[in-house]
């Protein structure tokens, strides 16, 4: 699939006026309120119409929201406007989009599964390079076990985490926490249901 198609589909699935994850902060992320510090640069990855990096936002962190889809990006628009916030929103492909070194304090990374192996990896890669040493990284995302469930997330287990797949991934990294659970989650229709998850927090070490 080519990228002008890509982005044609997710644009189709945020043409709606509503929210398709709601417009509350994932809660795994609000979770971790008390990790944040006013005045840390944050990276939202794949931030689709807004609800996480509009958050951060309200938190007092200088925001940078990352998306594919220029319809996601002007309802993201529209909600940090609602909320009275600034972020800095970026329409760009994670492919292809430059992760400059040492850049953010801290990397919120929720439900970026739209990305198979290679495009995760490119993805994990950034993540270690842009975050500044001492950073968080906040990741929550589907286990295998989720295809079963099918309350959100794509059809492909090839795409879902594991606990050791997240420990490999940011091997050297500090892991203040990582959880596989089984949850009940509720953001907007998109996800909805009882959820096979995997929560990390980690630190890059300075």
């Amino acid at each position: 699939m080519n990228d002008q198609s890509e982005q044609e589909r997710w644009n189709a699935r945020y043409a709606d006026d509503s929210y398709l994850f709601g417009t509350s902060p994932n809660a795994f992320l609000a979770s971790q309120r008390h990790l944040l510090a006013s005045g840390q640069r944050a990276l939202a990855v794949a931030d689709g119409e807004g609800r996480n990096g509009v958050w951060l936002a309200e938190q007092r962190l200088h925001v940078t929201a990352v998306d594919f889809s220029p319809a996601a990006l002007a309802k993201a628009r529209r909600l940090a406007e609602s909320r009275g916030v600034e972020v800095s929103f970026v329409q760009a492909d994670l492919a292809t989009w430059e992760w400059k070194e040492s850049s953010f304090d801290v990397v919120a990374a929720i439900f970026i599964q739209f990305a198979d192996p290679p495009l995760r990896e490119a993805i994990f890669q950034g993540i270690r390079r842009t975050l500044a040493p001492g950073g968080l990284l906040l990741l929550q995302g589907y286990r295998p076990e989720q295809i079963q469930y099918g309350t959100g997330g794509p059809p492909h287990a090839e795409n879902m985490y594991t606990a050791a797949m997240l420990r490999e991934a940011f091997r050297g990294f500090e892991m203040v926490s990582l959880v596989e659970h089984d949850s009940v989650i509720q953001e907007g229709a998109g996800h909805h249901g009882v959820s096979a998850l995997v929560d990390l927090v980690a630190r890059k070490r300075a």
